[in-house]
């Protein structure tokens, strides 16, 4: 898990943007998923944006408190 959400190689870089367009058409999609709710276009673009933007800090921070990790995510004073 630590080395999907910190590590800077190639593959990891790719595996991450990949979740987070899988996740990002899931989010696009909950009203067919669920059957349930009927999403407007602009809620939906809106959702999908806020999903989008917030993910990838969240990500950032959960690899910053991986047990075992020393390096804190943060730069240098903070």
């Amino acid at each position: 898990m630590g080395e999907f959400l910190a590590s800077n190689e190639w593959q990891w870089r790719l595996l991450r943007t990949v979740v987070q367009g899988v996740l990002g058409v899931v989010v696009a999609n909950l009203d067919l998923i669920l059957g349930w709710c009927v999403l407007e276009p602009g809620v939906r673009a809106l959702v999908v944006a806020l999903v989008m933007a917030v993910l990838s800090p969240v990500m950032a921070e959960i690899g910053a408190h991986l047990p075992g990790d020393t390096n804190t995510g943060h730069g240098p004073g903070e």
